[in-house]
């Protein structure tokens, strides 16, 4: 009898919940369509709707109705006027950006210009830009096959700059207005071969997408700024000027990133502040090596050294293909102080903007030299053809040069830029080393340095000293330089052995802080081995001599 009276009591309570459970969905059903509805109807309720529903005290402190947010009559004009002003708009942007792209064109094409260029056809609204803008360029490669690329899905957000000046006594109060971007947060589009796939062509999407990018940023990238006249005048002294002198000695690289399958990469480096095809700076190819020494010596001008950068790329040579990247390194120019040599190693990355991953592609050796242009400059310059005038015949020769100025740089004309050659007698004093790594069984060492001049092949080694790691040689060689600027100085440290010597590691160095110093103490790092650090003492007398 429980049996049957528990049976009936767990069946009634069953059937309960099944029902209180259906109801409670039905009603929760319920309250989600009207939810739904609700949503859908505030959706398509316009400003003027919402103010009439709810008052103002109902909105947040920033919600702010005015009466210049009242602009349909403007955007109901623009829609009719839109078609004949894409048309003049178009064409004022093609011969804008037509030559700008024909700047930054990479060698891989022999023409870059618009083939089809149009807003789209929605009008913009003064609220924002939304439309469906169409831009076609017609590529002509090396090889002379004619390609239209479209360059859609375009989106772009950064800081623009807006300066109003000068400032005058007549309306708009103002005499122009320049504009720059003062930072770029992002920007993204893609292209697309018209009829075919881009990436199809090697080497051509890489290269394109870099010149778009290149060309839109570096020509509106503060300090680059564009002036638009309000009221007519001369405005050139609005213009970005250069304001100092960059002095970049690429010495060397270690460790990069092995990019062949059959032997070594082939490595070189464009170099530059700004990515214009003529201030773009390219070394010389290296064959098959990963730790390459160039000793190559680049000048740029530097317009706003607070906030340009100056930006490494380091390629392997592919022959005729395209280049493959290694990886990039940047430094801020604001991190040099005038006239004071800097010598630095950098690290390569895969993406300057984006830290994509912690693989090692190898380091970069400069040394820079910043100079600020003008005529009171206290900072030497080893570079500049009156390095080594006296105050008098500096004076002299402003004079002598048709009565100019000296305020006017000789920096402007590269190409009339006399040759200089600096010679003399470089001093080292090799005075000792410190925390070399042990390379014997008993935890010592027997180290020695070599002294070379890499371009004259001059030699000179310090004597065996046994069983320390922090040996004191105090040992002094001459060297007689006949191209300072262009030298370099390896110092090279071994472990003597029995049957032979072990290589510890070295120190490379140009001799442009001797030049400008004369005389100099200082610890150089023992590139290439776990620790150490040699103490060297560098004197140099000079004479200059300019080839004309």
């Amino acid at each position: 009898m429980g049996f049957i009276v528990g049976y009936i009591v767990g069946f009634a309570l069953g059937f309960g919940l099944i029902v209180g459970f259906a109801r409670y969905q039905n009603t929760r059903s319920i309250k989600r369509s009207d939810l739904a509805a609700a949503i859908a109807a505030f959706a398509r309720m316009t400003v003027e709707d919402s103010r009439k529903l709810l008052p103002d005290k109902f909105y947040p402190s920033w919600v702010v109705f005015s009466q210049r947010q009242k602009l349909n009559w403007l955007n109901h004009h623009m829609e009719k006027i839109w078609p004949y002003v894409d048309e003049a708009a178009s064409e004022i942007i093609r011969n804008s950006v037509e030559p700008i792209l024909e700047q930054y064109r990479p060698a891989i094409l022999s023409a870059l210009k618009f083939s089809k260029l149009t807003l789209g056809t929605v009008a913009p609204q003064f609220t924002g830009w939304d439309g469906n803008p169409n831009i076609v360029l017609d590529i002509k490669t090396r090889v002379g096959v004619s390609l239209p690329i479209q360059v859609k899905n375009i989106g772009f957000t950064g800081v623009f700059r807006l300066i109003f000046k000068p400032l005058v006594d007549e309306f708009p109060c103002f005499g122009a207005v320049c504009y720059s971007l003062r930072e770029k947060r992002n920007l993204d589009f893609t292209l697309k071969v018209i009829g075919g796939d881009i990436s199809a062509i090697p080497g051509i999407s890489d290269a394109l997408e870099d010149t778009i990018r290149d060309a839109v940023e570096d020509s509106i990238t503060w300090p680059i700024r564009k002036i638009v006249p309000i009221i007519p005048g001369d405005y050139s002294y609005l213009e970005v000027k250069p304001v100092g002198i960059l002095e970049v000695k690429l010495i060397e690289a270690k460790e990069l990133t092995n990019k062949d399958i059959i032997g070594k990469s082939d490595p070189f480096a464009k170099i530059f502040i700004r990515p214009l095809r003529d201030r773009t700076k390219n070394s010389k190819t290296i064959d098959n090596q990963v730790n390459p020494i160039w000793n190559e010596h680049f000048e740029f001008e530097v317009e706003d050294v607070t906030t340009q950068h100056l930006t490494i790329k380091v390629y392997d040579d592919e022959g005729i293909q395209a280049a493959e990247i290694i990886g990039s390194a940047q430094i801020p120019l604001r991190n040099l102080e005038p006239g004071k040599v800097k010598d630095v190693w950098l690290k390569l990355v895969k993406d300057l903007e984006i830290q994509r991953d912690n693989k090692n592609r190898g380091q970069v050796h400069l040394e820079l030299l910043y100079c600020p242009l003008n005529s009171e400059s206290k900072f030497r310059n080893p570079f500049d053809p009156d390095f080594r005038l006296t105050s008098l015949e500096k004076a002299l020769k402003q004079v002598s040069d048709d009565g100019s100025v000296f305020g006017d740089s000789p920096k402007s004309n590269p190409t009339t830029k006399p040759e200089i050659i600096i010679r003399g007698v470089l001093s080292v004093t090799v005075v000792s080393a410190e925390e070399l790594p042990a390379t014997d069984f008993m935890g010592k060492s027997d180290p020695f340095v070599v002294l070379t001049m890499k371009k004259s092949d001059q030699k000179n080694k310090t004597r065996v000293l046994n069983d320390t790691l922090n040996p004191v040689w105090n040992q002094t060689f001459d060297f007689v330089v006949e191209d300072a600027l262009h030298e370099l100085l390896m110092l090279e440290v071994y472990d003597h052995d029995t049957f032979g010597k072990e290589k510890m590691g070295r120190c490379t160095m140009t001799l442009t802080r001797a030049i400008i110093e004369g005389e100099f103490t200082d610890s150089f790092n023992v590139d290439g081995a776990k620790s150490g650090k040699l103490n060297l003492h560098l004197k140099w007398t000079s004479q200059s001599i300019v080839k004309e």
